[in-house]
């Protein structure tokens, strides 16, 4: 644990450290929570803070906003370790907490990676959160609904940080080349096109952009503190010299069609290769983890329903972990998609119906479809004529469920393809009866 570690020496550390806010003028990012009349900033402006759950990416500034919220309300600031904070030391610091609670004097708790204290660790805290002797500041990388005891979680309020933006980032990193804190004592000569590079690159990550620019701007051209700050300088600090590239331009669009045109193509060792290549330029795995979901539903289908459950999860992976950690769940969905069977049908089936929808925006929805809430719709024939598929023994109905004009369309043609030879079977077995038992319909009404 550590006291008063808002007021350590910064002379010596690194840019990341000394350029760290000192207000909420000062913070960049997350004005979803603390822009002008936002529900956090409210609470800090008021000095109605309550225990918080911070909860993000790394780099996205959750130890930054605990320090100004305890320097906004002039509040003691204790950080506790998982590492070596035992129960025995969590007890000696709430005692305390309590007694300057009752001398009138707030104390803020922050508790880093609160995911890695076990269950006895955090229940030391709970009953001094309940009393309010402490208002504890919690920051996970980890979802809170797994990783915190619903105890103490219930009496935190969670915030959900984003990773900064490249704007934000580019902002950042322009302040620390001319601020005093950070390197304004230096003659920095350096592009702005390169300054959008090293927040590119960052991923949302303060931190990552700002210890970027300070190697960049240490191993740059020059004498002194002269520095000259090239491609190449940025090339060799990050040790990917033919990998950047720009997110928005034309070579992000070409590494996503190769990935998506191999999967396609059933090429697995392609994919992964093109996928590597994403996510070691610094691509966003959100943003092609999203790109997998799409291919699941429109190249793969129903010839295999799987593929759409793996790549979701291997997203929802991607959120918990982010990278590196999440490149292998890519991986995992990446392969898969690509082995499946494949089949466009779906796609070609909502594109189909959308044209007629489009055509016929103005066809009447049958009458024995319609909602029929009150007695005026049941008077005006709204649901006369439904028939209620589970009360049928077949479990299905011979009713029309298309506008006549559209009756004998069909939108969704099954493949061959893996699963989707079995729908294929079962969609023209239930069309089958359908159209047998209208026939039989029709001559009992003759009869």
């Amino acid at each position: 644990m550590e006291q008063n570690s808002l007021f350590k020496e910064k002379t010596n550390a690194p840019l990341a450290d000394r350029m760290r806010p000192e207000s909420l003028d000062e913070y960049v990012g997350q004005q979803h929570l603390i822009g002008e009349n936002k529900v956090l900033r409210k609470m800090i402006e008021r000095d109605e803070v309550q225990s918080m759950v911070f909860w993000g990416p790394p780099g996205v500034g959750k130890t930054t906003l605990a320090q100004i919220i305890a320097k906004t309300t002039k509040s003691q600031y204790i950080t506790f370790s998982a590492v070596n904070s035992g129960i025995k030391e969590i007890k000696e610091i709430m005692n305390k907490a309590e007694d300057n609670r009752q001398r009138g004097q707030k104390t803020i708790i922050f508790v880093d990676e609160i995911h890695r204290f076990n269950k006895a660790q955090q229940d030391a805290f709970l009953p001094y959160v309940e009393r309010g002797s402490i208002t504890l500041i919690g920051a996970t990388t980890e979802n809170p609904s797994f990783e915190i005891n619903s105890a103490l979680l219930s009496r935190c309020k969670v915030f959900v940080l984003k990773g900064l933006e490249t704007s934000d980032l580019v902002t950042l990193l322009k302040n620390a080349i001319i601020s005093p804190k950070g390197l304004g004592d230096w003659n920095i000569t350096i592009d702005d096109n390169l300054i959008e590079l090293i927040a590119r690159y960052a991923n949302g990550d303060a931190r990552t952009a700002l210890n970027t620019l300070e190697m960049a701007v240490l191993n740059g051209d020059g004498e002194g503190l002269n520095s000259i700050v090239t491609k190449d300088t940025i090339e060799q600090v990050l040790s990917h010299k033919s990998l950047l590239y720009d997110k928005n331009g034309e070579e992000h669009y070409n590494l996503i069609s190769a990935l998506h045109k191999s999967m396609r193509n059933s090429d697995a060792d392609a994919a992964v290769y093109w996928l590597a290549r994403m996510l070691e330029a610094g691509e966003d795995p959100l943003y092609v983890a999203r790109r997998i979901v799409r291919f699941a539903s429109e190249d793969v289908g129903m010839a295999d329903s799987r593929a759409l459950e793996i790549a979701v999860a291997a997203y929802q992976a991607c959120t918990f972990l982010g990278m590196p950690e999440c490149n292998v769940h890519l991986t995992h969905a990446v392969v898969f998609c690509s082995l499946a069977p494949k089949s466009n049908a779906l796609e070609v089936a909502y594109n189909t119906a959308k044209e007629d929808a489009i055509k016929m925006i103005d066809e009447p929805v049958p009458l024995h479809i319609r909602n029929a809430e009150t007695s005026l719709m049941k008077d005006l024939g709204y649901g006369k004529g439904y028939v209620y598929a589970h009360d049928t023994k077949e479990k299905v109905s011979a009713m029309q469920c298309l506008p006549d004009s559209l009756k004998d369309k069909h939108y969704y043609n099954p493949t061959e393809q893996g699963v989707e030879k079995r729908v294929k079977e079962r969609k023209n077995a239930i069309e089958a009866w359908k159209k047998q038992q209208r026939l039989k319909d029709a001559s009992n009404r003759v009869e």
